[in-house]
């Protein structure tokens, strides 16, 4: 783990614990139990909605991107602001705003109805129940 882990964790000391998974050469960074912000290449990005959006975009930072056949994918975790790193009270207000991002996404996926496969139902599947 490098030395920006450790660092990330005492600068959100304030808001309370951060937990760090490591996740496709990177880590998740995580408060009571839901991720809020990836770390990869010794950077920082913080989840981002419809919400929260404007605030990132309002400093001119730019999302997580990779490349996929081809093609490049953003994720919805955004640059972290370089001054929240010399301020805890701001990084405490920047992490809040990513881990309420977090929990929105999570109560909007849980609303959703599960889908199921196709055919799963089918009786010539012999998938159907007969009690």
């Amino acid at each position: 783990m490098s030395d920006f882990i450790p660092f990330l964790q005492e600068l959100f000391e304030g808001w309370g614990e951060v937990h760090a998974r490591r996740m496709f050469g990177g880590h998740g960074l995580y408060h009571e139990g839901l991720m809020f912000a990836i770390v990869t290449d010794h950077r920082l990005y913080l989840k981002v909605d419809d919400i929260n959006r404007c605030d990132f975009e309002a400093l001119r930072l730019t999302p997580f991107t990779y490349s996929m056949k081809g093609k490049t994918v953003a994720l919805s975790y955004w640059a972290a602001p370089d001054a929240m790193f010399d301020a805890p009270t701001e990084a405490v207000r920047w992490a809040r705003s990513a881990w309420d991002a977090a929990e929105r996404g999570q109560a909007a996926k849980a609303a959703r109805p599960r889908r199921r496969s196709p055919g799963m139902n089918s009786p010539r599947n012999g998938l159907v129940s007969t009690r």
